[in-house]
C-alpha cells in the first residue's frame, strides 16, 4: 500500500471515529452513505462514494473484415465524494477525490509528480440574492455534456466531441448569477477566471489566464431536480422543458495544445505561447420520457504550430477544428431506455471522424443504480472502422 492509499484509510478512520455515535442516516440507498450535521448546526458533511465496473470490446475493421476481439475490464471510475455547509447553509463545499488509475493518471513535473488524487475541491459562497462566487478546482463552465457528471450519463461514456474540445477542471473562480425574466423564463450567467493549466497543476500560471463565460436560457422553466445537466429524462416532465447554452472559452497565451488539456507546447526557450478561443453552443430538450441534446464546438488558435525561438516547428499543433454532437433517447415504463447517438469532428490536417452509437440502460434506482451498454462504429475518413461494444455497472451511494 503506498502512501497515498495510507493517508486516505487513516483519514477515513478518523471520520468515522469521530462521527460514529452521532452521525445521521438518510432513509434510502442513493441519498449518501453519511449524512452529519453538527449538534449547533455549524457545519455538515456528506459522503458518497460511487463505483463504476466497465468492460469494453473492440473489433478493427480491415480488409473487408472485422479483426480479432480486444476486451478490456476496467475500474472505470472509483470516487469519494464529500458535500456539506460551513457556518451557514449559503457557505458550501465540494470535495471529489479519485481513485482509479484512469483519475489519478498524468502525474508529472507540473503535478510535483504526484497522482492527480483531487478532481474538486470548491467553496461556494451565496453572498448576495442570486449571485455565488465559486473559489478553488471543479470544472469550468464548458460544454453541457462535460458539466454533466458521469454519473449521470445517458450513454456508457461522453462524445467524441467532448473528448477532442472539453476545457475540464481548472484552478480559479467563478461567478455565477440567475435572473427571472417572468415566471417561467430564467436566464443564467457565469464568469470564470482560471489558471489555465488544468487540474492539479502546482508550477504556478506558466502563459496568460483562461477567461470563460457561460449564458443559459430555460424559457418553459427549471427542469425538475436539476435535469437539464442529467442525461436521461427519469423525472418525465409533465411539460416540454427547453436549456439552451453558449460558453465561450479565452485561453491567453495557452502553452497547452488543447486550451488548458492536452500537450505541453515546449520548445528550446520554455514554452510556445498562443492564444486559443474556444466556442460551445448546446440545448438540452426533455418531454415525459423523451430526451434531446445537441452540442457545437470549435476550437481556433492566433498561431497554431509551436515554433522554436528560431522559427523552426516543435512538431506540436493546436488541435483546432469543430465537432457536433446529437444525442436522443426515450425512457419506457419500467425504465428501460433506448439512446441513439451521432458525433462528428472535423480537426485540421487530420480526418474527419464519425461514430454512431446505439445505448441500451436500465436505471434499477435512478442514476444511482444502473446497467448500461452500448455498441459504437467509428469511421476515420472511411479508412479506418472499428467496432466498439460497452458494458458498464454504476453504483452511487
Amino acid at each position: 500500500m503506498n502512501k497515498s492509499s495510507i493517508r486516505i484509510s487513516l483519514f477515513f478512520f478518523l471520520i468515522s471515529f469521530t462521527i460514529h455515535s452521532q452521525v445521521y442516516k438518510e432513509k434510502g440507498f442513493g441519498k449518501g452513505m453519511v449524512n452529519y450535521i453538527a449538534k449547533d448546526s455549524s457545519w455538515s458533511v456528506k459522503f458518497a462514494p460511487r463505483i463504476q465496473i466497465l468492460s469494453s470490446t473492440n473489433w478493427k475493421y480491415e480488409d473487408n473484415e472485422f479483426g480479432t476481439a480486444n476486451t478490456n475490464f476496467l475500474i472505470r471510475r472509483a470516487r469519494l465524494k464529500f458535500s456539506g455547509f460551513v457556518l451557514s447553509p449559503k457557505l458550501k463545499y465540494k470535495v471529489e477525490l479519485g481513485l482509479s488509475n484512469r483519475d489519478i493518471a498524468g502525474a508529472s513535473v507540473y503535478t510535483g509528480n504526484a497522482p492527480r488524487i483531487i478532481l474538486d475541491a470548491v467553496v461556494k459562497w451565496n453572498f448576495y440574492q442570486n449571485f455565488v462566487l465559486w473559489a478553488g478546482q471543479t470544472k469550468l463552465p464548458g460544454n453541457r455534456e462535460r458539466v454533466i457528471s458521469s454519473a449521470n450519463l445517458q450513454l456508457v461514456d461522453r462524445s467524441l466531441l467532448n473528448s477532442s474540445f472539453n476545457i475540464d477542471r481548472d484552478l480559479g473562480i467563478q461567478l455565477r448569477h440567475h435572473i427571472n425574466i417572468t415566471d417561467k423564463f430564467i436566464v443564467r450567467e457565469i464568469i470564470s477566471i482560471s489558471q489555465g493549466e488544468g487540474r492539479n497543476v502546482v508550477t504556478g500560471n506558466i502563459g496568460g489566464y483562461q477567461y470563460t463565460g457561460r449564458i443559459e436560457f430555460l424559457p418553459f422553466g427549471k427542469f425538475k431536480n436539476n435535469g437539464d445537466y442529467i442525461g436521461s429524462s427519469l423525472e418525465r416532465e409533465s411539460k416540454p422543458k427547453l436549456a439552451v447554452g453558449i460558453s465561450y472559452d479565452f485561453n491567453n497565451n495557452a502553452v497547452r495544445n488543447k486550451s488548458n488539456r492536452g500537450t505541453y507546447m515546449v520548445n528550446d526557450v520554455g514554452f510556445f505561447e498562443t492564444n486559443i478561443n474556444t466556442l460551445f453552443v448546446d440545448a438540452m430538450l426533455k418531454y415525459k420520457g423523451f430526451s434531446f441534446m445537441a452540442e457545437y464546438s470549435n476550437r481556433d488558435a492566433d498561431d497554431p504550430i509551436a515554433k522554436n525561438s528560431d522559427g523552426s516547428e516543435t512538431g506540436v499543433t493546436v488541435s483546432e477544428g469543430y465537432g457536433v454532437n446529437l444525442q436522443a433517447g426515450y425512457l419506457f415504463s419500467k425504465n428501460w431506455e433506448l439512446t441513439g447517438r451521432f458525433s462528428t469532428i472535423d480537426m485540421k490536417e487530420k480526418e474527419v471522424s464519425n461514430q454512431y452509437t446505439l445505448g441500451f440502460s436500465k436505471y434499477i434506482f435512478g442514476q444511482k443504480l444502473k446497467v448500461q451498454s452500448d455498441i459504437s462504429y467509428l469511421t476515420i475518413a472511411d479508412i479506418t472502422n472499428e467496432l466498439l461494444f460497452r458494458l458498464q455497472l454504476e453504483v452511487h451511494f
